[in-house]
């Protein structure tokens, strides 16, 4: 068996809901995005006793825990997070930490993969299978929403992104996304959610999304996103302050950057990370240097990252035999 086990798992963006009016049997459903950054990095060893260092260790002992216990009872370990996607930012943070710490024990163990399970096991994937088919696969991913007997909802379509598109990212560090309590709190108190609307919504991803991602149909891909964005922040606006973005200050510069020529502009899940999608390295980094002048007086941190075309990295070391 492995000495020692590192896992690479990347953040991701949720590209909005597909149905969360729920009458044909099942509820929610996605558009997702795999990115090349930021990204959860961490190594498992086995030790004496159990310890956990780095950036958001607490949250990650408490995976381990949770997995060891359903695992490998009775061992111990040593856990160290070298890098952590920032908690509640919208980007997949809680998801790949708990199936990147599930693989490490598994693999560091020598016991089949699993995802699915453990995304149940680690109570992921409440409402979204997204966190989980990107992990295993990254890429452009669908998922099917939950039925009544879904454990993990399924994947049912999964793309690759075209290598040549950007993202730029504008998140706002003072903001937190709805998480937790809040969060369930927020989806039991919103209205109904018109079959109208979910329709459309259906019709926008498999109908353009999809097909202009598979042939680098830029400004089809941009149109899409955008109105999916528009219907699901709407819908989500009376639990962000009557916005479609959690932070203000966000909104507004993505409403500068759409005017300055971005498309396919939103949050992802909960924010407080913004999105827009350039065609190219140069055009992100023009958006990017827009943003930054637009920002300077707000403090928003800008990005420009790419699609990710692979999932989580599960690399092993094994000792020497003399």
């Amino acid at each position: 068996m492995p000495t020692r086990v590192s896992v690479a798992a990347a953040a991701r963006l949720h590209l909005g809901f597909l149905d969360m009016n729920g009458a044909l049997g099942r509820k929610f459903g996605g558009l997702g995005l795999s990115i090349d950054a930021p990204a959860t990095r961490l190594t498992l060893e086995h030790a004496e006793t159990t310890s956990v260092f780095g950036p958001d260790a607490e949250r990650a002992a408490a995976l381990l825990e949770r997995a060891a216990a359903a695992h490998a009872p009775g061992r111990r370990y040593r856990l160290v997070m070298e890098e952590a996607i920032p908690p509640h930012s919208g980007l997949g943070s809680g998801t790949q930490l708990a199936l990147a710490v599930a693989a490490a024990l598994r693999r560091l163990e020598d016991l089949p993969q699993d995802v699915e399970a453990d995304a149940a096991l680690l109570q992921r994937g409440a409402r979204s299978g997204l966190g989980a088919g990107l992990f295993s696969r990254g890429g452009l991913v669908v998922d099917g929403g939950r039925g009544a007997a879904t454990r993990t909802p399924p994947v049912v379509s999964r793309l690759p992104f075209p290598p040549d598109w950007r993202i730029l990212l504008v998140s706002d560090p003072t903001a937190v996304g709805l998480h937790g309590a809040e969060e369930r709190k927020a989806f039991a108190e919103l209205p109904a959610f018109s079959e109208t609307d979910a329709g459309r919504l259906c019709r926008l991803v498999l109908m353009q999304a999809l097909p202009a991602a598979s042939e680098a149909d830029f400004a089809g891909f941009g149109a899409a996103i955008t109105e999916i964005q528009a219907i699901v922040g709407d819908y989500f606006a009376p639990a962000q302050g009557g916005r479609r973005f959690t932070s203000a200050a966000v909104e507004r510069l993505l409403a500068g950057l759409a005017e300055a020529g971005a498309t396919g502009v939103g949050q992802t899940s909960w924010g407080p990370t913004g999105f827009a999608f350039a065609p190219s390295e140069a055009e992100a980094q023009r958006l990017a240097a827009r943003a930054r002048d637009m920002s300077a007086a707000h403090g928003l941190t800008i990005a420009v990252v790419a699609g990710l075309d692979k999932g989580a990295k599960i690399d092993a070391v094994y000792a020497r035999i003399a």
